[in-house]
């Protein structure tokens, strides 16, 4: 796998099963790598548990994180993330179904790059999707310590 994906943290089914869709209708071939729980997504970025020995030097062009995980939650994720001199700078949209202004501010302040709340109608989440697609792995110009 080429750089050339996204991280979606998701432990929804039909969540997760509506944005690879909404992904693939993009047509901006990239690949998604899913984790469903905030372990296995800090394993998979930091190469540890089932990932143990993953190239560290492929890393997604953006995360996608939900807040509301099990085992450990987003903004731990976030937290993490941002703590460690590998992972700083890759680019974080929390992209949740909470509207909570707590969540948003201390998402925020850990240092996402963006908060978006997950459209409940199928056609404005499949455009949100889509939209996001076309911003963070198109018009986005990442650092090239991110990349």
């Amino acid at each position: 796998m080429e750089n050339r994906h996204v991280l979606l943290v998701e432990d929804n089914p039909d969540d997760e099963e509506l944005t690879l869709r909404a992904l693939k209708k993009s047509n901006i071939h990239l690949e998604a790598v899913v984790a469903r729980d905030g372990v296995e997504a800090l394993d998979y970025l930091f190469g540890t548990g089932a990932y143990a020995g993953r190239d560290l030097s492929i890393m997604p062009l953006l995360v996608l994180l939900d807040l509301k995980l099990p085992k450990t939650n987003g903004l731990e994720v976030l937290r993490r993330l941002r703590a460690d001199v590998r992972t700083r700078l890759l680019p974080v949209v929390v992209f949740t179904s909470s509207d909570e202004e707590q969540d948003i501010i201390e998402s925020y302040a850990l240092g996402a790059n963006s908060y978006i709340r997950k459209p409940v109608e199928f056609d404005h989440f499949s455009d949100t999707v889509r939209q996001l697609g076309v911003y963070w792995m198109i018009m986005n110009i990442p650092p090239k310590t991110a990349e």
